[in-house]
């Protein structure tokens, strides 16, 4: 399964965070899954770091680098992505969110969630 993980679950894999449920962890440890990282993650995670977020500590340029080399593939943002993104419903005020839902719809990825409203959308959302 082509999994893709929203900005949160991307930094507490990343971390080995304890947020991380024990059926999130399995997915990502399963070697049958491929893991994805969003530019649009990266891009929200360099803006709140930047902003100085407490959530968002994060060197982002030593994260991309750790997610390379674990085996993450890059997902870049396409013009098909922001067109999907600006046809979703606004089940969803924050509009990266939109983006990776977007990404995993277009693309034929699953995303990855712990947060509900964002697990409402219809499509390949899963909350773990």
């Amino acid at each position: 399964m082509k999994l893709l993980l929203d900005t949160h679950l991307l930094l507490w894999a990343a971390s080995g965070d304890r947020h991380l449920s024990p059926p999130a962890r399995a997915m990502l440890e399963d070697p049958a899954n491929t893991l994805h990282a969003s530019a649009a993650s990266l891009w929200e995670i360099t803006i709140k770091h930047r902003l100085g977020r407490d959530d968002f500590r994060v060197d982002p340029i030593r994260l991309h680098r750790g997610l390379r080399e674990n085996g993450y593939a890059d997902l870049p943002i396409t013009a098909a992505h922001a067109l999907a993104a600006g046809a979703l419903p606004m089940l969803h005020k924050d509009p990266f969110d939109r983006m990776l839902v977007a990404q995993a719809t277009s693309d034929g990825l699953v995303l990855l969630t712990t947060d509900a409203t964002l697990a409402r959308y219809p499509g390949p959302v899963t909350c773990v």
